[in-house]
């Protein structure tokens, strides 16, 4: 069974176990406070999209190839959808999605199936002396990783930081959490 998040705050699935964790939310006043992960609607990508400028497009693009380039057993992504285009309009962080984006701190259980992706190395670095209990060991100056938490630090979801080849590693990383 997975296990529900309990106090995160942000999008998606609540029994998601694909998780990837961001500073920052949308600008906007619908989200300003979130008390708990709500699944988004069709179109509401498109809608905060429209509202927040090219930074959030650039995330959601980033978050839906990313699934798309996992075609292993644990991950079905590239299965939903015919490309990571209709997969992020019509299944990313949505009720049953297992895809969740969270603007709070990881919740971490060692055992659990779930993977736990923090965007942007200034916000990973920080989270340890707010109390998140990882072990990171970084592999280079952009990615980390803490296998027994299946914890992994990459570059902010952005084209620039997170181009193709560095999404590529990115893929191979989360693939070998279970070799």
């Amino acid at each position: 069974m997975k296990n529900r998040l309990l106090s995160a705050s942000g999008f998606g699935d609540p029994a998601a176990g694909f998780r990837v964790y961001i500073a920052n939310r949308p600008p906007m006043a619908e989200y300003a406070y979130l008390p708990a992960v709500q699944p988004l609607q069709r179109g509401e990508i498109e809608l905060i999209n429209s509202a927040c400028g090219n930074g959030w497009r650039k995330i959601f693009n980033v978050y839906a190839k990313l699934l798309f380039a996992l075609d292993v057993k644990q991950f079905t992504y590239s299965r939903q959808a015919a490309s990571w285009q209709q997969f992020r309009d019509q299944y990313l962080l949505q009720t049953a999605s297992d895809t969740a984006l969270l603007f709070s701190p990881p919740e971490l259980q060692p055992g659990n199936k779930t993977v736990h992706i923090i965007a942007g190395r200034t916000y990973a670095k920080a989270l340890p002396d707010a109390g998140l209990p990882a072990q990171l060991n970084w592999l280079n100056n952009e990615f980390a990783i803490d296998k027994i938490n299946r914890l992994l630090v990459c570059p902010y979801f952005d084209y620039r930081q997170l181009n193709n080849e560095k999404l590529a590693y990115l893929a191979q990383l989360i693939k070998a959490l279970d070799e």
